[in-house]
This record gives structure tokens, C-alpha cells and sequence, in this order.
């Protein structure tokens, strides 16, 4: 384990130019990522879902349902039938339980309204909260090819200035006999 943090620390001052301790969290994951030779590609998706509660799941199924064509026809028709039903079908028999102007289901619209507001922020909270952790893995993503190209321009120098001084005593050997 002491090898690693070693090979972190010689990472964090070879491609970054700082101490490990001046790293951010990302940066240190990166690092401990290339250092491991492991892949540190994850999916924000599956990362939001593994941390997300219960609730968060719940608001976000209604949002996805209230904010549907389904939704909206399906409401449509129930506040149709609602109106049909209190203005002609019942109103001939003398049952009608929600007269014109219908205050019983302004009072559930209202309700309803009410409650679903909110979840919706939620929702919309926690997809903010999703978007940030994907930029986030973006940038850890793109931090990491960054430094892996880094790294393998540094390999190939290293292999083109070996060849070159090769070439050079080579050429000085020919030279001198």
C-alpha cells in the first residue's frame, strides 16, 4: 500500500506539478486510478441511482407520469366525466354531489397542484444533482486521458532521445574508425 501512495505522490508531482496534498478529490481519484492501472470510467447514471433514496426514486416517477401525454389526456377525461357526470348524468336523477362551479374538485385540483409542485422541484432538484455529478465524472474522464497522453508523450520522448543518442554513438563510432 506504501508503494502506491508512492507512485500517487510521483504521479501527482511528475504530471500535475503539486503535492498530493493539494489535489482535489478528483484529482487524487485519477491518480489513484492510473497508479492501480484499473479503469476509472463510471456512469453517472448508475452512480445517481446507487445513491439515490427512496424518495428521490418516488419523485421522480411522478414527475416522469405527471408530466406525460398519458397524464394530461388521462386527467382530461376524468375531469370531463367529472363535469358530465355532475351536470347532466346525476343532475336528472337529483344526485348531483358537485354542482356548478364545482368546488369539490376545484378543492382536489388545488390539492393536487399542491402536492405535486414540490415533488416536481425535487425531481428537478435531483436531476441538477445528476447533471452535476456527470460533469464531474466528465472532467475526472477527461482529466484521466489527458494525463495517460502525457504520459505517453513523456515515454516517447524518452524512447526517441535513447534512439537518438544510440544514433549519435553509432555515428561518432563509424566516425572515429
Amino acid at each position: 500500500m506504501h508503494g502506491h501512495r508512492a507512485d500517487i505522490e510521483e504521479l501527482a508531482h511528475h504530471l500535475l506539478g503539486k503535492p498530493v496534498e493539494a489535489l482535489d478529490e478528483e484529482e487524487q481519484r485519477v491518480l489513484a486510478a492510473i497508479a492501480s492501472g484499473t479503469i476509472g470510467v463510471r456512469d453517472a447514471s448508475d452512480v445517481a441511482e446507487e445513491q439515490a433514496t427512496f424518495g428521490e426514486r418516488l419523485a421522480d416517477r411522478v414527475a416522469e407520469i405527471g408530466g406525460s401525454w398519458a397524464f394530461i389526456g388521462a386527467f382530461t377525461a376524468v375531469l370531463l366525466g367529472w363535469m358530465v357526470l355532475n351536470s347532466n348524468v346525476l343532475g336528472r336523477m337529483g344526485l348531483v354531489f358537485d354542482p356548478y362551479p364545482y368546488i369539490f374538485l376545484n378543492l382536489m385540483l388545488s390539492t393536487l397542484a399542491a402536492v405535486q409542485a414540490p415533488i416536481i422541484m425535487m425531481s428537478q432538484n435531483r436531476q441538477a444533482a445528476k447533471d452535476r455529478l456527470t460533469a464531474a465524472l466528465d472532467y475526472e474522464t477527461n482529466l484521466r486521458a489527458e494525463l495517460e497522453i502525457l504520459r505517453l508523450h513523456r515515454k516517447m520522448d524518452q524512447d526517441v532521445i535513447v534512439r537518438l543518442e544510440r544514433i549519435e554513438a553509432l555515428f561518432l563510432e563509424k566516425r572515429a574508425s
